[in-house]
């Protein structure tokens, strides 16, 4: 009712491709039309090993990581809005971990998992807990410096880590006596590790601490003034972001057998912001849509050669001028 007792009136609806989207989000926020989609999505990527090629496996492969990280960075920008520039530097700590474990003590695989998670948070509250008190640009270029310090120590600390030419002799991991050593193994882990990130990721945006995380990114002094405690609720989303970073790295460096500095560069974690920005911040769905598109559309304009990265800016451009909030965005009440 509105102040002088009268109805207020709906709001119209919007007509055209606005409206289209509308009745979309509207389906989509129907219990039982999304079971039914995503049981769709299931069946389909369940069944998938068994029409395809080695080749399409490993492209999925790599799009369920992506998945993993670009969630993992949406908890850190998407939830919490802090921009970070060196995510990869998470991603390799899972990895080095997980593969020193592995390769130089001999450690099983699954038993490497938990310290590889936790060395990533000690790092992430390490290197959060002084520099989250920036904002904006400055916290962007200071994750960025520890981004390059993470792959710098990689580089230079030969002994543990291989140096340039990297950590080679990774085991790989076995499950109940078999080893998984074929593409389609790797290929169904990556599946349930996007799984659970999925499930993660849903119960923190839903809980007390992921609406923290969101009225901090809305006005971070109306969250202080109402008795939130902003630099302990950033420093959280830092390091669940950088465990989820950490996951993914465990098991790139189990697929890969190998890994090196130059696989975690400042280009990897561009990648990932650019996956993120382009599904849309702060959305689950757009976060699985922005990977997707970061690693198939290279692969599927092969033919065009070079220029397919050239067409890609240029799409890129274009959505950041029509459609900056990405494709799957969040809704803002």
């Amino acid at each position: 009712m509105a102040g002088n007792g009268t109805a207020m009136a709906p709001l119209p609806r919007r007509t055209g491709f606005a409206g289209f989207e509308d009745r979309i989000f509207e389906l989509m926020d129907q219990r039982g039309y999304r079971y039914a989609v995503l049981g769709v999505l299931l069946a389909a990527v369940l069944a998938l090993p068994r029409f395809s090629s080695n080749y399409v496996l490993e492209i999925f492969t790599n799009s369920f990581l992506y998945v993993v990280l670009c969630l993992g960075l949406n908890i850190v920008a998407g939830y919490a809005g802090l921009l970070d520039l060196g995510y990869a530097a998470f991603f390799a700590i899972g990895a080095y971990t997980s593969g020193v474990l592995t390769s130089q003590f001999g450690w099983n695989f699954w038993l490497a998992i938990p310290p590889a998670l936790a060395l990533a948070g000690a790092v992430g509250v390490m290197i959060g807990a002084p520099t989250l008190r920036l904002r904006s640009d400055y916290l962007a270029i200071v994750t960025l410096g520890a981004g390059e310090i993470i792959r710098i120590l990689a580089r230079n600390l030969k002994s543990i880590t291989g140096g340039p030419s990297g950590l080679i002799g990774i085991k790989r991991p076995a499950f109940f006596g078999l080893e998984l050593n074929q593409i389609s193994h790797y290929y169904y882990i990556f599946l349930v590790m996007v799984i659970l990130a999925l499930v993660v990721s849903y119960r923190l945006e839903h809980s007390r601490l992921g609406r923290a995380w969101k009225y901090v990114r809305d006005d971070e002094d109306v969250a202080e003034a109402m008795g939130i405690p902003k630099s302990l609720i950033k420093l959280s989303a830092y390091t669940m972001g950088a465990m989820f970073a950490g996951l993914g790295g465990c098991f790139f460096a189990a697929k890969m057998t190998a890994i090196s500095p130059d696989s975690f560069t400042f280009l990897q974690s561009l990648m990932i912001v650019v996956a993120m920005v382009l599904g849309g911040m702060g959305k689950i769905a757009g976060m699985v849509v922005g990977a997707l598109v970061m690693v198939l559309f290279p692969e599927v304009f092969r033919t065009i050669g070079p220029l397919r990265m050239l067409v890609f800016g240029i799409i890129l451009i274009l959505m950041m001028v029509f459609r900056p909030q990405g494709i799957w965005p969040e809704r803002r009440h």
